[in-house]
């Protein structure tokens, strides 16, 4: 058995979509980075590298690397994904935590725990989705996700 923990905060900016789970969100600003910004599978997919001591996103998808610009971050998570088999796990459980003023992600909650549970190949009711508002913390203007993972033998 493995756990994992990942976490990723990107800055809100206009004139890209945004990207939460594999999904893109009805919203006015979408989130800065070098692939889509999408800090769910960002996280997610540290936390299973993490899992089986595999290094972290930046080892497998440096932000120095053109080719990764605007990148859709289920490459991300496939290639995590990839070394958790080959080190002979599998996914138990995934719980998430995002935290962000706006837009709402209650609403959006059912569509983003499918799209995860779909792109790891688990059912939705092993992917945890919640979340928080800043409440203050000088944050407004990001999104975090923080992630745990849980990971057996296969």
């Amino acid at each position: 058995m493995r756990i994992g923990y990942g976490w990723d905060s990107h800055e809100f900016k206009t004139g890209v979509p945004l990207m939460i789970g594999g999904v893109r969100l009805p919203h006015d600003k979408g989130l800065a980075g070098h692939s889509d910004g999408d800090v769910l599978l960002h996280a997610i997919t540290d936390a299973l590298l993490g899992a089986v001591a595999a290094g972290d996103i930046g080892s497998f998808f440096p932000p120095s690397d053109p080719k990764w610009k605007g990148a859709d971050s289920a490459i991300f998570l496939k290639e995590a994904l990839k070394q958790v088999k080959e080190k002979g796990y599998r996914i138990e459980n995934v719980d998430s935590t995002l935290i962000l003023d706006a837009p709402k992600i209650g609403p959006h909650a059912k569509t983003i725990q499918a799209r995860v549970a779909e792109l790891l190949g688990i059912a939705p009711d092993a992917v945890g989705i919640k979340a928080k508002t800043p409440e203050g913390m000088g944050t407004d203007n990001a999104a975090i996700a923080h992630v745990a993972v849980l990971l057996v033998k296969a």
